[in-house]
């Protein structure tokens, strides 16, 4: 089983590539949505979640857990790695594909002020910021427009063509999406991007990676990969999940007819 974890929905985004990739595994996802958003959150409390959550995925069987998290990977991935003996896959920084591609030679980065100060991105930041340069946005109020399930109509327009417009006009070509909530709200930045610029999803990529990390690791204990089965998920929320359930049918369609919710409490 694999377990996926983020402060509230955003991770779906993750899991969505997760299952593309590996059609037959079962994941186990943990909402926090209870302490969401933790971007504004002091880093060693989300570090004391993350550790909270972890021991829990793996009382539950995780082999490997993917932290859909952009703050909680900049926060507490090396914490994790170093505390339990199962790998960790976190989201790394998007801004690499971006500047190798921009032709304009301007980057936007829409995150979390959490994911702005972890060392995975300011190491990337160093090495590519004399290639390009980097417009930082720190996207205040769209996790929590996500996890209302608000994420087209005005309220959306207006908040992310706040953030994305200043970004188009200083000649930005990609816009990185730096926070796993955002990717729900790609409908509403494609319209206000209008072809302008990339839009860089990172979770592909990582779904790539998690799926890269289990094999090396099935094949270094023996255990036989799944096959000829559609995988189950089980959702744990340790806040409400009437928006969580929707983007799971949203995204699995009737399969999310085989999938289980529950309540989670972690102290």
């Amino acid at each position: 089983m694999i377990g996926v974890y983020d402060s509230g929905v955003g991770g779906l985004s993750v899991w969505k590539e997760l299952r593309a990739v590996m059609p037959a595994e079962d994941f186990s996802y943990v909402s926090d949505g209870a302490y969401c958003p933790y971007g504004p959150k002091d880093p060693a409390f989300v570090v004391d979640r993350a550790m909270a959550v972890s021991r829990f995925l793996i009382s539950q069987g995780a082999e490997v857990v993917v932290v859909a998290c952009n703050t909680a990977t900049a926060a507490a991935i090396s914490t994790l790695r170093s505390a339990f003996e199962i790998p960790f896959v976190g989201m790394e920084p998007a801004l690499k594909p971006a500047a190798l591609r921009s032709q304009s030679g301007v980057v936007g980065v829409l995150a979390t002020a959490g994911t702005f100060k972890g060392r995975l991105y300011l190491n990337t930041l160093a090495r590519f910021s004399g290639r390009v340069k980097v417009i930082e946005q720190v996207g205040t109020g769209l996790v929590e427009l996500v996890e209302r399930g608000e994420v087209a109509g005005p309220e959306a327009e207006s908040l992310v063509g706040r953030y994305v417009r200043p970004m188009l006009e200083a000649g930005a070509d990609h816009i990185v999406l730096g926070c796993t909530h955002y990717p729900f709200l790609t409908g509403t930045i494609a319209r206000i991007v209008d072809g302008r610029a990339a839009i860089v999803n990172p979770a592909p990529a990582v779904a790539r990676q998690a799926q890269r990390v289990l094999a090396d690791l099935r094949e270094r204990t023996g255990k036989k990969q799944p096959a000829g089965k559609a995988g189950l998920s089980t959702f744990f929320s340790t806040g409400e999940d009437t928006v969580l359930r929707q983007l799971v049918r949203q995204i699995a369609g009737p399969q999310a007819d085989s999938y289980s919710y529950h309540s989670l409490y972690i102290i």
